[in-house]
């Protein structure tokens, strides 16, 4: 998994290839070059909107963009072990809290979309208001590029809160 120290690296070597200064970045990225260090400190990982415009400033081609987003949706993943986290979980907001490291940096409507499951009912999963089923949680998790251990976490965790929370009703 990318971290931000390494897409930071690796935005400064595509504009170092590219023979250009942070002045002559800024005027075609159309962010200030002071921004665009920020950008590449490796510090905070700058917006999709913030890499895509260096990226182009810097000449990388549109067909290569989707390869530069999925780097950089690596690099925003909460850097905190999902896994251990899953497994101290002891509420159904805890589970939540995990899953929403692992669905970052997605928006709701683009998790519906990628999974087909309504907005509302992945908030609630996320909030900890509904307890999800264990197929459309995996369903989710996998879409999201869940890894096996992630996964299995996820049903172990699920299986378990479920036991202590017998309410049918909330199943969805």
């Amino acid at each position: 998994m990318e971290d931000v120290e390494e897409f930071a690296d690796a935005l400064q070597r595509v504009r170092r290839n590219a023979g250009l200064t942070y002045r002559e970045l800024a005027e075609r990225a159309h962010y200030s070059h002071a921004h665009l260090i920020r950008a590449t400190s490796g510090k905070q990982l700058p917006t999709w909107e913030v890499a895509a415009a260096y990226l182009t400033g810097c000449g990388v081609p549109a067909d290569l963009m989707p390869v530069w987003r999925r780097r950089w949706e690596e690099a925003a993943r909460d850097p905190r072990d999902v896994v251990a986290l899953l497994e101290h979980a002891q509420t159904l907001e805890h589970l939540g809290a995990a899953v929403a490291v692992l669905t970052r940096p997605r928006s709701l409507r683009t998790l519906q979309q990628t999974t087909g499951i309504p907005r509302a009912t992945i908030q609630a999963w996320l909030r900890g208001t509904r307890l999800p089923s264990r197929d459309r949680l995996d369903h989710l998790v996998r879409s999201v590029g869940g890894t096996p251990a992630e996964r299995s976490a996820v049903a172990r965790t699920l299986s378990r809160l479920s036991t202590t929370e017998r309410t049918p009703a909330t199943i969805r």
